[in-house]
């Protein structure tokens, strides 16, 4: 018996991605990784043999669809769950009564989309019904499941990673749009190939977005006749820039970020540059942009071209000033710089080092001879004695020592040849030289 609260409403009209919502495997368009002939998800669908699973994937890919073709093929009560209007007391009341079913030999599937939405506690609450096998849960989510899902919950369910579709793949999505009677197949429409093929590359892997934007673009057709005509100026004006958003808090937004980060480092500025686009045009706030360029300046430049950081400082100022879109032209200047600046990550690995020492010896005592010694009492049990001051002597040096005993000749700072690093690099060959031979 299948419990669907929500796949299915025929009391209102339905929009085109869920008229066309496949309700079996073979209508499934892309995932052959998963579903192709032979493939593991398939077999356990067909076989009705579903486990606890986690679907993880970007948005439009067939997560939903997925649960509700699983709907459709098993035989256990199957629960639509929604993360954003489901309490603990709504949880706790499905599981109880799955809990009495499974007395009875019957099984419960519990689909809960977007489970990434469910906080620790909410996600405890399957956790006990997993365990002991009175539910099945199947969850959807755009987020990557090691960070959002309950590390307990999600060792005891299998991930299966859904990919963006192809455009040749939601292209002939489209096709069938424009001929199954469920879309547009009991009407004349003229659209060119090429014009799918925009929707196609402007869906950008979302095959609700594309067929929302088939619908949109039907509905705003040239009429003549019977005939609807859906030209590529039909398609501009139903799309906007406002479409191409993605989560600013989501995986799409890390996973941006990193290639421009990683370009910048490997010294192209073609990508870096394409990279910062893709981030601007679909609406990233140019200050985050900004600040993530101002660590870089000093993580993997550093004193490699000390005026990297300068330029990324004043980089975010004009962006705080002027806004997008013209602050776009600031931030290629900054990244163009970034990316052909010579690289060290000497600043990087020093902090890092210096930090596990850190971390061992917290309790390590400051030498007393470089302590503050404000008050009297300071002063006779020690502090500041011994202290030589830098600037009284000839060379602006002295041998004192400033770590702790423990840590005397450890070395953090580790200076390349790189840029005008090698100028610091024989600045601290130097010092070191004239301590060695004033010891």
């Amino acid at each position: 018996m299948n419990e669907q609260l929500t796949f299915h409403d025929h009391t209102v009209p339905q929009p085109l991605p869920a008229r066309l919502r496949p309700q079996t495997i073979d209508e499934i368009v892309g995932q052959q990784h998963l579903l192709g002939p032979g493939k593991v998800l398939r077999r356990i669908i067909e076989q009705d043999m579903v486990s606890s699973m986690i679907f993880w994937g970007p948005p439009g890919v067939g997560k939903t669809t997925l649960a509700n073709v699983i709907a459709n093929h098993t035989r256990a009560k199957f629960i639509n769950f929604s993360a954003v209007t489901s309490g603990i007391k709504e949880i706790r009341a499905v599981m109880q009564q799955a809990d009495d079913n499974r007395r009875f030999g019957e099984k419960t599937i519990v689909f809960v989309d977007e489970i990434h939405r469910f906080n620790k506690a909410q996600q405890d609450a399957f956790l006990p019904f997993v365990e002991k096998g009175s539910i099945i849960l199947i969850g959807a989510t755009t987020e990557n499941p090691s960070f959002e899902v309950n590390g307990a919950l999600l060792s005891r369910c299998k991930v299966f990673v859904l990919k963006a579709l192809s455009a040749e793949e939601i292209t002939a999505l489209l096709d069938r749009a424009i001929c199954d009677p469920r879309g547009f197949g009991n009407q004349k429409i003229d659209v060119a190939p090429e014009v799918l093929e925009l929707i196609a590359r402007f869906a950008n892997g979302d095959a609700r977005t594309a067929l929302s934007t088939l619908e949109m673009a039907v509905l705003n057709g040239e009429s003549s006749g019977d005939t609807t005509t859906v030209t590529a100026e039909t398609v501009e004006q139903c799309t906007s820039r406002k479409s191409l958003l993605y989560d600013k808090n989501g995986e799409e937004h890390y996973n941006l970020i990193s290639a421009l980060h990683k370009s910048m480092r490997n010294s192209d500025p073609d990508a870096a540059v394409y990279w910062l686009a893709r981030m601007l045009e679909a609406g990233e706030d140019p200050l985050y942009i900004a600040r993530r360029l101002t660590r870089f300046a000093s993580e993997d430049v550093g004193l490699a071209d000390p005026r990297a950081l300068e330029l990324t400082v004043a980089a975010y100022q004009a962006c705080h000033f002027i806004g997008m879109p013209e602050c776009s032209v600031h931030l290629t200047q900054a990244v163009v710089y970034l990316s052909l600046a010579p690289k060290s990550n000497a600043l990087y690995v020093a902090y890092e080092t210096a930090k596990k020492d850190a971390l061992k010896q917290l309790s390590e005592p400051v030498p007393l001879h470089i302590r503050n010694g404000v008050t009297k009492l300071m002063r006779e049990v020690g502090y500041g004695k011994g202290y030589q001051y830098a600037h009284d002597t000839e060379d602006k040096l002295t041998d004192m020592r400033c770590l702790p005993d423990s840590l005397l000749g450890r070395e953090y700072y580790r200076p390349t040849e790189q840029g005008l690093e090698h100028r610091f690099k024989d600045r601290l060959e130097q010092i070191k030289q004239w301590k060695k031979e004033h010891e």
